[in-house]
């Protein structure tokens, strides 16, 4: 790089075109929220572009995330929802949920829009299934087993009102709720 390409604060038309490149790469792989995509491009940009400049940095990264967008490839409110949907079939609390779409940069009434409809107790069953707690549990229930049965729902995120009901339901009662839960959800 020359001396007056290291010290300008506007990207070069190559750092631009990578970063459009870039984005169709990471975004034909996997979904990501703004703030991801803004990360991602900053950070690779930074090791493939000996001397760029902090500016040159940002405007590179917005450049992706405004190509992203353009192309209707960025959206943080799909990517919410579409995560609490995933999030509550394997077993993951809303507020597990809540605090890694948070981590990945989605905002807070993105987050509770995303969660209006997520079923804690479809996802405590789908938890305890998994893990063989509560109804589904092989073994015979001591005090032990039952004092980490129900930690663990806690750890998880579940209030200890839905970790108590999963833990009281019989196994039939339980895959009902799982059969019925899932049907009423798949129409939304």
């Amino acid at each position: 790089m020359n001396d007056e390409t290291m010290h300008s604060d506007i990207p070069t038309s190559r750092m631009l075109a990578w970063a459009r490149n870039s984005t169709i790469y990471r975004l034909e792989r996997r979904m990501m929220t703004e703030k991801q995509l803004f990360d991602a491009i900053a950070r690779k940009a930074k090791q493939r572009f000996e001397g760029i400049s902090e500016a040159q940095l940002k405007a590179v990264a917005e450049s992706a995330v405004k190509f992203a967008y353009g192309q209707n490839a960025l959206n943080d409110e799909t990517y919410a929802a579409v995560s609490a949907r995933s999030g509550v079939r394997s077993g993951k609390s809303k507020r597990i949920i809540a605090q890694k779409l948070v981590a990945k940069g989605v905002d807070g009434d993105t987050v509770r829009a995303a969660l209006e409809n997520a079923d804690d107790l479809l996802a405590a069953l789908m938890f305890g299934r998994k893990r063989g707690f509560g109804p589904f549990r092989r073994g015979d229930l001591d005090d032990k087993r039952k004092a980490k049965e129900l930690s663990a729902f806690a750890r998880n995120g579940f209030g200890f009102s839905i970790g108590k009901a999963v833990f009281e339901m019989s196994r039939e009662e339980a895959e009902g709720v799982i059969r019925s839960r899932r049907e009423q959800h798949q129409g939304d």
